[in-house]
Order: C-alpha cells, then sequence, then structure tokens
C-alpha cells in the first residue's frame, strides 16, 4: 500500500468546493481546505505508485478549479 499527501492550490474562492469533490473520490481517505500557501491537503492511497499515479493525474487533477498539485508519496524510516 502507498500512501501520500497530495497540497493543491486552487482558483481563488473554490478551496471548499474542490475538497468537497476530491472527499468522494475512491482512494481518497482525507480532503481539508486549508490556510496557507496549499488551498486544500489530501490524503490518499493506492496500492502501488503506479496506480497513485493515476488516481492523482486522472481524477484529482479533473476536478474543475484545481490550478496545481504536488504529491508528497509517505515513507516509513
Amino acid at each position: 500500500m502507498v500512501q501520500a499527501y497530495i497540497l493543491i492550490q486552487t482558483e481563488v474562492g473554490k478551496a471548499a468546493e474542490v475538497a468537497g469533490e476530491i472527499s468522494s473520490i475512491t482512494g481518497v481517505t482525507l480532503a481539508e481546505d486549508v490556510t496557507g500557501p496549499y488551498d486544500v491537503i489530501v490524503r490518499a492511497e493506492a496500492n502501488n505508485v503506479d496506480e497513485l499515479g493515476k488516481l492523482v493525474v486522472a481524477q484529482i487533477q479533473a476536478v474543475e478549479g484545481i490550478t496545481r498539485t504536488l504529491t508528497c508519496p509517505i515513507v516509513h524510516i
């Protein structure tokens, strides 16, 4: 299982709407609108890195109102 945080920048005024829509995507375990340099932080999981990439590119980035994403895979050192 691969888990990651996805940091999202949105169009002005779209953070809550984007977080709400993303929270219904399979593989997303948490989606919160926040303040700071990013507008939404998502925690997601997939079976492997390829599936995580597909989740981010095909489903999360397809949500209207997103301008940029940064995916941060979780590592256990």
